[in-house]
């Protein structure tokens, strides 16, 4: 409504704040009350109101001029109400009511008000102007009134990313002289007073129509003029200002030059369009760009993870054994390097590979982009599989290579004893069968064959006793046998020959027994005191062997305990020397009795004793090769006793870190569960604390390296089990790689929600209540909402989905949305994904198709050079390598189809 209050002489007029027009944007009631008191102090300068008068008269006629009419005096020529009529006709494009042709006051002040009823309807509430001020020609009031016009239809609805109506305009004469030199536009008054200014914008669209390198700074009426003419002459824009007027005023009026530079940006617009459109273009694809480089850094990344998974599971699944002890050592050793130096940098590739592909889905949903799909075989999926089939044939690999190594040091300590025994065994046997197929017998005497008799019986006796060393050597070469010893060939040949050589003295032994027995009859008794040294040498004799055997027999242990009963047992055999020394001393004193006897009885003993070929020189030098044995063990038991007890102080010191690593990682674990669901701080200051701790995480690392180097002390030992901590070397390196995946994760879903955040233009604020209400009801803190849970969330946030058929079919709506797959969970960053979208927008595809369309003049297709001419180089091409050509009924040679493309864009078709 027009206000017809009386105007009181006041220089208050113009509209009012507060009222929203019908333009968009800021009000020009909001625009008027921003401004500095012009109607009362701006007016009352001459200079101002002179300037005023001519700009507002050349814009008013710029438009009148095409109803083919015009003013002279802009206070007396709207008098009557009719040219104000006609120039809202011609500005607006609509049809004003019929005017009164009369020529009386009332007809005049009915017309008036016509016009400003017309004005308020376009959403400007006038106050203090009248219709009875304009019929009288109050001055002040009538350019009032046309500075509404002006800033309603001229300016109000200048806008320029996100700034409207003055601001608006002068953002875009900043943007649009920013490149040029001793121009600095910072308002609508001082800033073009040296005319370079006006140049400048000229320059900027029309470069032909203006030489601006040779304008200088210091002759600014000669700048004014050339901007003025050339506008007039060829951009049709009226000369609204004069050079001089503005040159001589300390401050030129700032709505004149307002006036008068819109009419620049109205001029300009069409290439403003074009301008808006090209920026909207290189903004989707610099994002399609850079998701296009994303795709083919996770190709390449998963392709090189996949090919090293491919050629390291065939080594891990390579159970073949080696031969000796060093080949598997070797074997374990490439192992522990794969463990320690090749296997960590996979897992951070991993882990930065699915980091990359949520961050990269992220982008793609955020910019309604499909989902990026790996090509095939290089899914996340398929990475997860050859990732579990690698653990897979990784698991029980280690403990493999230690069971091989154990069967190895078993089958060398078992092939060594087989040798020594079997030595020993053969070393007895030399000799022996010549010495039963002797037929001494058959020339022998009576007493001879006596003694021959009493031989046999005590080799006998020997023979019994070494039976048992014969089924050792057998039954240890079984037992190499069983154990698949690589030389078992030679260890059966050589077994078998001692086998065959024991029966053969077997069989050889009776054949002799019945040829002695034979003739035994014919003997003469012999000496008892021979044969008794003779029957108690040989045992002691055996005895004695047995015993050098047990003394230098190899041994393996793994345990103190196992030691210290070894130590034990040889403890036990020492108390038993005493008495061994005294049957010695019996069994020599037997040897100085017959001795003494013959000599008694001046009998001449033929040689040794015949009856065994064990002396007391044999029995001495024995007994004193056992008692230097003993002394050998002692040590050697001794040394293996220091080395369990070394093994022992491995087992503690890797057992007192690993219990203090083990917890710690459980911790951080745990620590790291709770700081995802919890609230602090900005996500920036999330971010800074999670990052934080992740190096904390990182500078614990030296612990486990320490744990790393006494596990392989442990290893060298060959030490295979630890009663002092549950904890395993493979068991803190899963729990090391699951924390640094872990801590990991959670920074890129932080990240993920900082970019969703800034992408979506969601406050601080926002975000805080979304993760305040997701953790609230998220009782279970699994990082995700049942149905019910998420419904209770939406109640809370103010949706309404109560149990009605209105609410369950729009909560039906939303679960679709948040859980497309229908896994009955929502996640925290499906539920923000869902919040930004109720509250932002984004590009889409129509936008896309509207500014090719722009830029290719309202055709339906575009050609190259079009492209070229309004993007970027690199854009342009990018466009013109993937657009296809336009097969429509107008496409003319080399036309190319800017709607396939955008759409494709956007997944809605394939390019």
């Amino acid at each position: 409504m027009v206000d017809y209050h009386a105007a009181n002489q006041s220089y208050q007029y113009g509209p009012s704040s507060g009222s929203n027009g019908a333009g968009g944007g800021g009000s020009v009631g909001d625009y008027m009350a921003q401004e500095d008191d012009w109607d009362r102090d701006l007016l009352l300068d001459p200079a101002w109101e002179k300037q005023q008068r001519k700009t507002f008269t050349a814009w008013c006629n710029s438009h009148l001029r095409k109803a083919g009419t015009q003013i002279e005096n802009i206070d007396e020529d709207f008098r009557d109400g009719l040219k104000l009529m006609l120039l809202l006709e011609v500005i607006s494009g609509e049809r004003l009511p019929k005017p009164e042709r009369g020529k009386m006051r009332v007809h005049k002040i009915n017309n008036v008000n016509k016009a400003l009823d017309f004005i308020a309807s376009k959403g400007v509430k006038l106050v203090s102007i009248g219709a009875e001020e304009i019929v009288d020609g109050n001055a002040k009031m009538t350019l009032g009134m046309i500075w509404t016009i002006i800033l309603r239809f001229a300016i109000q609805d200048i806008s320029v990313e996100e700034t409207s109506a003055k601001e608006g305009l002068l953002l875009w004469c900043q943007r649009k002289t920013a490149p040029y030199k001793n121009v600095n536009v910072q308002n609508f008054h001082i800033s073009w007073k040296d005319g370079l200014a006006f140049n400048a914008l000229i320059h900027r669209h029309r470069p032909e129509l203006i030489e601006y390198d040779k304008l200088r700074k210091d002759d600014p009426v000669t700048n004014l003029n050339n901007a003025f003419e050339v506008a007039e002459k060829y951009l049709d824009i009226p000369k609204m200002l004069d050079a001089e007027d503005i040159v001589n005023t300390a401050r030129p009026d700032e709505k004149a030059i307002m006036t008068y530079v819109s009419s620049f940006y109205h001029a300009f617009s069409g290439a403003q369009k074009a301008e808006t459109a090209a920026n909207r273009i290189c903004k989707v694809l610099a994002v399609n760009q850079e998701n296009e480089h994303l795709m083919e850094d996770y190709e390449r990344l998963a392709s090189d993870l996949l090919e090293w998974i491919r050629r390291t599971i065939p080594w891990l699944e390579d159970r073949v054994p080696q031969k000796t002890i060093q080949e598997m050592q070797q074997k374990l050793e490439d192992f522990r390097d794969y463990r320690r130096v090749h296997k960590p940098p996979k897992v951070q590739e991993k882990c930065q590979l699915e980091i990359n592909f949520n961050t990269l889905q992220t982008k793609l949903r955020l910019s309604n982009r499909p989902a990026f799909m790996p090509s095939e075989g290089r899914m996340v999926s398929d990475i997860n599989n050859g990732w579990q089939h690698l653990e897979q044939a990784e698991k029980g690999y280690e403990e493999w290579l230690l069971n091989e190594i154990r069967r190895l040091e078993r089958l060398d300590h078992l092939a060594e004893k087989f040798r020594q025994k079997a030595s020993i065994h053969e070393a007895w046997t030399d000799g022996k069968e010549v010495m039963l197929k002797h037929r001494d017998y058959e020339t022998a005497t009576l007493s001879d064959i006596k003694a021959l008799i009493r031989k046999h019986e005590a080799f006998e006796s020997d023979l019994a006793a070494h039976q048992d060393r014969v089924e050792q050597i057998a039954a240890i070469a079984q037992e190499l046998n069983e154990l698949d010893y690589y030389d078992s060939h030679n260890v059966n040949t050589r077994c078998q020959k001692i086998c065959d050589q024991w029966d053969a003295l077997g069989s050889l032994t009776h054949s002799r027994r019945e040829a002695l027995e034979k003739t035994e009859k014919q003997l003469e008794t012999i000496d008892q005191l021979h044969l008794e040294y003779a029957k108690r040498a040989a045992p002691f004799n055996n005895w004695m062997e047995s015993a050098m055997e047990d003394l230098q027999d190899m041994f393996i242990v793994h345990t103190i305990e196992e030691i210290e009963g070894l130590i034990s047992a040889h403890d036990q055999f020492k108390s038993t020397l005493p008495d061994a020394d005294r049957e010695r001393e019996a069994i020599l004193a037997i040897h100085k009795e017959a001795q003494r006897i013959a000599e008694s009885n001046h009998i001449k003993l033929s040689g040794s004793n015949p009856y065994t070929s064990v002396t007391p020189q044999i029995i001495n030098s024995k007994w004193e090769k056992v008692q230097q044995l003993v002394p050998k063990r002692d040590h050697a038991l001794l040394e293996e006793q220091r080395k369990q007890q070394s093994n022992e102080h491995l087992r503690r010191q890797f057992a007192s870190q690993a219990n203090i690593v083990g917890p710690w990682i459980q911790t951080k674990m745990e620590e790291i569960g709770r700081i995802s669901i919890e609230m602090n701080g900005t996500l920036e200051d999330q971010l800074s604390h999670l990052k934080q701790y992740e190096r904390s995480i990182v500078d614990y690392k030296p612990n486990l390296d320490l744990l790393e180097q006494q596990h392989q002390l442990i290893q060298e030992a060959l030490i295979f089990d630890n009663k002092h901590t549950n904890y395993t070397m493979e068991h803190i390196r899963v729990g090391w790689e699951q924390l640094l995946t872990t801590i990991a994760r959670t920074i890129n879903e932080v990240e993920n929600q900082i970019l969703t955040r800034d992408a979506k233009g969601i406050s601080q604020e926002q975000m805080q209540e979304f993760r305040a209400s997701f953790n609230h009801f998220d009782k279970d803190h699994g990082g995700a909402l049942g149905p019910e849970e998420f419904k209770a969330c939406l109640i809370s946030l103010g949706y309404d989905v109560e149990n009605d058929r209105q609410g369950d079919a729009e909560f039906n709506r939303i679960m679709s949305v948040v859980d497309p797959n229908h896994s009955g969970l929502v996640t925290f960053q499906a539920f923000i994904d869902f919040m930004s979208r109720e509250t932002t927008d984004t590009d889409t595809a129509d936008q896309v198709i509207a500014s090719f369309k722009v830029l290719a003049g309202d055709k339906n297709f575009i050609t190259a050079e079009e492209l070229r001419r309004e993007l970027p180089p690199d854009q342009a091409e990018y466009c013109i390598a993937r657009m296809a050509p336009y097969q429509g009924p107008d496409a003319v040679p080399g036309a190319l189809d800017y709607k396939s493309f955008s759409t494709a864009l956007y997944g809605e078709s394939d390019l």
